[in-house]
């Protein structure tokens, strides 16, 4: 059992690895330049899970759009973290892309994000609208595309719901069942 820095335990149960792709959005960034995803994929790595795809694709919400659905109907993914595009600016279009593939939002991400942002960066979080949904029975979480806002997201939110052995509960355990009607 592992000490958490919230509420909650980690089980003796061996680690269900999950298939994560990562989307960077932006008009400036390339493989070189993107420092939030590399944080993302180190740290996807690091916690035991597969790195199943990585893509950089403008602010522009046919090109978001058309990678998340390539990788979804691929079959080849569990969960899509994006980062960038989630502020205020008029080319930050990631919510107004993903957000209507949502089958359903996960609105208790967002808040529990801005909770833990507010923690880094107080009242700069108003400018984020990180979001979260289920596309197809896969996990999409939409991160600001700074690396303390990716660190944030995924060490103190995102890692811990996936991760199988997080209690009293996890996204993991309940992924069979995303698509069930």
């Amino acid at each position: 059992m592992t000490d958490l820095p919230f509420p909650g335990r980690l089980d003796d149960s061996n680690l269900v690895p999950v298939r994560i792709a990562v989307l960077s959005i932006s008009d400036t960034r390339d493989e070189e330049t993107d420092t939030s995803g590399a944080i993302l994929v180190a740290r996807i790595g690091e916690a035991g899970h597969q790195c199943a795809a990585r893509a950089i694709v403008p602010d522009d919400v046919e090109a978001i759009r058309a990678q998340v659905r390539a990788w979804i109907e691929a079959g080849t993914v569990d969960a899509i973290i994006t980062t960038g595009g989630t502020g205020l600016t008029g080319r930050d279009v990631t919510p107004e892309a993903l957000e209507p593939l949502f089958d359903k939002r996960i609105d208790g991400f967002s808040v529990t994000f801005h909770i833990v942002s507010y923690q880094s960066i107080g009242l700069s979080t108003l400018q984020s609208r990180a979001t979260a949904g289920i596309i197809d029975g896969v996990f999409v979480f939409c991160l600001p595309g700074s690396n303390g806002a990716v660190r944030d997201g995924w060490d103190k939110v995102i890692r811990w719901q996936l991760d199988s052995r997080h209690r009293p509960c996890n996204m993991v355990e309940i992924m069979p069942r995303l698509r069930e009607r």
